[in-house]
């Protein structure tokens, strides 16, 4: 899966532990989508997250 082209923002490894404490690896993947930016002036697509989104860093096409 792709990460963020702003803060780097990727998929998050850990273990998964039930209620009988069996343990199974699981992964945690970030909301990133494909959206159409303004980078130098021109319109490029990248990879960001939503929170970079939401929080103003990029500015959309």
């Amino acid at each position: 899966m792709a990460n963020c082209a702003v803060c780097g923002k990727g998929n998050h490894y850990g273990i998964k532990v039930s209620h009988s404490h069996r343990r199974s690896n699981r992964v945690w993947k970030s909301n990133i989508k494909r959206v159409s930016c303004k980078v130098n002036g021109t319109p490029r697509k990248l990879y960001v997250c939503a929170s970079c989104l939401r929080s103003g860093k990029v500015e959309r096409a």
